[in-house]
């Protein structure tokens, strides 16, 4: 019968081997090539003549990058052969390990478009060795809230201008501001400040007081929002590198290359004792009443200056 201590010690020795395998500069940088070989490849069979001629060069090219990902997979999973959890709790492994087993699924590997997407999305693994680019995919990720919201002023703000434009100028224009879907779709096309010269042009020839109308439009709809969505995404940027840095941090720190800061930890402290006076500070508040504590400090203050003063009172 096998020992269970032996068994685990020969998985966590396992997994270190393996881990070693994944933290060598040589395997990220292999890896990398094939996933910058396999977006090269994809963009030569778009040409119909190379994807007839070369047809089983490049069939043999797709297996060998579906070989050389699945056994980089192979890796990664040994790599966490002592903790299997911590592989899943990764974004980044679960995404690898869906788009590189979606090679094997009978379904997508005989649909054509499917395969190709698929293949496609291969190419957003170069994040995994390019932490710019993970962090700018992160802060987009993040930046999603904020933007529906932004879309949803921005919709509100060309609706409302839209309907004041078909009131204005739908006689003058039809072929602008005709419909409601028409004017919607010219002042969309004028948030990006293209043809905003003719627009007002003709709009003056209506009414002079159609420049109020396109200033206030360009100033909020071009400016305001558009300042509004880079402050949405600056802000999801500088997240996603805080969440970047306390990862990296917090791995270090889980494999012992760094240990724990000592002025974290006396920030820790402080607001501990912080947290400790401030319910003291409550306690002792006279407008919530004297509480159960502070009575019975008086009356072990009492009790202890009794003695005293009956000692006083014999002397």
């Amino acid at each position: 019968m096998t020992d269970p201590t032996t068994v685990a010690t020969g998985r966590e020795r396992f997994a270190a081997r393996c881990r070693a395998v994944c933290e060598a500069p040589a395997f990220s940088l292999a890896v990398f090539t094939v996933i910058l070989f396999n977006a090269a490849l994809l963009g030569l069979e778009t040409y119909s003549g190379l994807s007839v001629e070369y047809a089983g060069v490049l069939s043999t090219t797709e297996r060998f990058c579906v070989i050389a990902f699945t056994l980089e997979m192979l890796v990664r999973l040994g790599a966490h052969a002592d903790r299997p959890k911590a592989f899943f709790q990764d974004p980044w492994n679960v995404f690898d390990l869906l788009v590189v087993s979606s090679a094997f699924v009978p379904f997508l590997r005989e649909n054509t478009t499917l395969l190709r997407l698929l293949r496609l999305a291969r190419v957003l693994r170069t994040a995994r060795f390019m932490p710019q680019l993970r962090i700018l995919l992160v802060a987009v990720g993040r930046s999603v809230p904020g933007t529906v919201s932004f879309l949803f002023v921005g919709a509100l703000i060309i609706y409302v201008y839209a309907m004041i434009g078909w009131i204005c100028f739908a006689g003058h224009d039809p072929a602008h501001y005709g419909s409601i879907g028409r004017a919607g779709l010219t002042l969309f096309l004028l948030m990006t400040l293209d043809g905003l010269g003719d627009a007002v042009h003709a709009g003056l020839a209506v009414s002079p007081f159609s420049i109020l109308y396109y200033a206030s439009y360009v100033l909020f709809g071009s400016f305001v929002l558009v300042n509004v969505l880079i402050g949405v995404v600056l802000n999801a940027l500088e997240e996603a590198r805080e969440m970047e840095a306390e990862s990296e941090l917090a791995a270090r720190r889980a494999s012992g290359d760094v240990m724990p800061d000592a002025a974290d930890e006396l920030r820790l402290r402080i607001a501990a004792v912080r947290s400790a006076l401030d319910d003291m500070e409550t306690q002792l508040d006279p407008t919530h009443g004297t509480p159960a504590s502070a009575a019975a400090m008086e009356a072990s203050l009492e009790a202890s200056s009794r003695p005293e003063h009956a000692s006083a009172g014999v002397r």
